[in-house]
């Protein structure tokens, strides 16, 4: 595990200064890799590439160093992740004749492509994101993962192309603040976060998950592709017993795959579906008790550490827990939260982060359950998706935008406990006539209307969407199908995977999802929809493969997931700061926002009117980064 770092430059640049700036881009992600770091660099035709990492050792202790390069010199690589399979794809390669010097996945990649060119890259099965400069094609590859587990960034200057595993090392080695991107701010606000190709930044992208750029170093210029090209899914033809069978073996499978390490690993576990039967996973495959984290909450309504408990006591872990309390975020919130370089506002971010430096202090490699509802099917979004179809086909718009004007007095909560009131008003606002409530059902922040209101006209962008329906399945989604593929896009790639990736590695901690598994992905894909959705019962297949390894109806219990009172801390603690941000005269100056309409929102929230939690966070970390990072670029 590490970060990575790089610059092509189209001129002849010199060796000191190079390394200069790659070595700063490195230390701003020392905590991605504290082991060690390295740094390549060619210069050759009058132009320059130039890559670094920072390595976290985890496999290969002691000859895994980076950079890589191949016998002849010609082929190098800078690499961060975890390749699972690597051990399957170096006996290919060895039966093949091809000799290895190390025992790291790195080399693995490296030797592989070395063989096959970047149709290898579809054969790892790992979490990764990597940079190969082949001097004879005069080619840079960069690629990322299936899912996007891993991260990179990217911009093209007049003169550069630089690539790096975080936004601070891009923007601490370019002379101009860019511009704030329109694309991202109006999906920030729509949905808390940023999903790939955009960034909150003009001019700088994520690469997106199951892809790899191309840059030819002749032309200066460079074409992006997949790793592995959507193809239509096909349903087949099985029994439920039959494919319980194989989601347990499957899942089996990948655990024991992510549990490879030359160092210790534990579990987060939460009590919940995916987190107890990864942790159940491994421990049956290991020899030895096995290390479980969990963390709760003051607030009654958001603890539930007495279901990991329950768990813990069924594999008789060495169980860790810890309540947390306002108070334990006030030294570091600022770290936590800026750590992400563009707005993020996923609250669960913070204990994500707590768990995590809880976690390090035993342990450099953590398994979660992170995926398995996406995989499985297993959120409430997925009824949400459905009953839009019924509803719509029953109740006439009109009607409809009556009962919406209704809902919104009668429904109106005062307290930030996101309850049965809150999830019917969430999902009366979510239903749509033109076929694309899904996105509506995804932002969780600001609707379309209320987004309007928000910004000032100069700012909006109307199809906030538009450049993230990635196939036409997703310009209005119907089945779950399409639901959990708009979910892998999107809210995997943008939200989930940024927020344990980043918070964990702040710590120096690897987390690795067992659920993230193609060969997963591409099971329940083709297996019927019912099968993940029964009725009203979520994720029916896994509970049922799982059902008899747990005490009667654990796995039916329901889980209220990992979220933080954060409207009452906006009450609390934090207000003094909330305060500042709706100063009439700083809100003029940055000319982003609707005055009043967002000082009465956050008014009415204070006063106890009205919960605005969600949207009033989301404003609020905007705030605190455009304050402690874009104003002072």
């Amino acid at each position: 595990m590490c970060g990575i770092n790089g610059i092509i430059s189209k001129k002849s640049t010199d060796k000191v200064n190079i390394k200069r700036r790659l070595s700063k881009m490195n230390q701003l992600i020392f905590h991605r890799g504290p082991d060690e770091d390295g740094f390549y660099y060619d210069n050759s035709d009058n132009q320059t590439v130039a890559m670094a990492m920072r390595r976290l050792s985890i496999i290969d202790l002691s000859t895994g160093k980076q950079p890589m390069q191949s016998e002849d010199g010609n082929i190098s690589i800078v690499f961060n992740g975890e390749i699972y399979n690597y051990k399957t794809i170096k006996e290919k390669l060895e039966s093949q004749g091809t000799i290895f010097k190390t025992t790291s996945d790195t080399e693995v990649i490296l030797k592989a492509y070395e063989k096959y060119g970047v149709s290898s890259f579809k054969e790892l099965d790992g979490m990764f994101a990597f940079s190969i400069h082949d001097k004879k094609k005069n080619i840079a590859y960069i690629t990322r993962d299936f899912f996007g587990e891993k991260p990179l960034y990217y911009t093209k200057t007049d003169t550069e192309f630089i690539w790096a595993s975080e936004l601070k090392s891009i923007i601490s080695s370019l002379n101009h603040k860019p511009q704030i991107s329109k694309e991202g701010l109006n999906l920030y606000f729509r949905l808390t976060y940023i999903p790939a190709p955009h960034t909150i930044y003009e001019g700088i992208q994520k690469l997106e998950s199951n892809s790899f750029i191309e840059y030819d170093l002749n032309e200066n210029d460079f074409q992006i592709h997949s790793i592995e090209p959507f193809s239509p899914i096909e349903k087949k033809e099985i029994s439920f017993e039959d494919a319980k069978k194989e989601v347990y073996d499957s899942i089996m499978s990948s655990v024991e795959s992510r549990s490879v390490a030359d160092v210790s690993l534990g579990t987060f576990l939460s009590g919940g579906v995916d987190s107890s039967i990864v942790t159940y996973c491994l421990s049956e495959i290991s020899d030895s008790k096995i290390e479980t984290f969990s963390i709760g909450f003051e607030k009654k309504e958001y603890n539930e550490t007495d279901k990991s408990q329950i768990v813990a006591k069924l594999v008789n872990s060495n169980h860790h827990e810890f309540v947390v309390k306002e108070s334990d975020f006030k030294n570091g919130v600022d770290d936590i939260l800026l750590n992400f370089d563009e707005p993020f506002a996923d609250s669960s971010a913070l204990p994500t982060y707590l768990v995590s430096k809880h976690a390090s202090d035993y342990v450099k490699v953590a398994l979660t359950g992170d995926g398995g509802d996406e995989v499985f099917g297993g959120y409430n979004k997925y009824y949400m998706g459905k009953l839009n179809n019924r509803y719509t086909t029953f109740v006439p718009q009109g009607i409809h935008n009556q009962i919406l004007k209704l809902s919104n007095s009668i429904l109106k909560t005062k307290d930030d406990n996101r309850g049965k009131r809150f999830k019917l008003n969430r999902l009366l606002k979510a239903i749509n006539y033109d076929g694309s409530q899904y996105w509506n059902i995804i932002s969780l922040a600001f609707t379309d209307d209320e987004k309007r209101n928000l910004l000032k006209e100069t700012n909006l962008i109307y199809d906030t969407f538009k450049s993230s329906k990635k196939r036409i399945n997703q310009q209005h989604p119907k089945s779950i199908t399409d639901f959990r593929l708009v979910d892998k896009d999107i809210s995997l790639e943008g939200d989930m995977l940024v927020k344990v990736d980043r918070a964990s590695m702040l710590t120096s901690l690897e987390c690795r999802a067992p659920f993230l598994n193609k060969s997963i992905w591409d099971l329940t894909n083709s297996l019927p929809e019912e099968y993940l959705l029964k009725g009203w019962n979520k994720k029916y297949i896994l509970k049922e493969a799982f059902a008899d390894k747990f005490a009667p109806n654990f796995l039916n219990k329901s889980k209220r997931g990992f979220g933080v009172p954060v409207g009452d801390w906006l009450r609390g603690s934090l207000n003094p700061e909330l305060q500042s941000f709706i100063d009439p005269s700083f809100l003029k100056s940055q000319d982003i926002f609707n005055v009043d309409y967002i000082t009465q929102l956050v008014k009415e929230h204070i006063s106890g009117a009205n919960d605005n939690s969600m949207r009033v966070w989301c404003y609020y970390i905007f705030q605190k980064w455009y304050l402690n990072t874009y104003s002072i670029l």
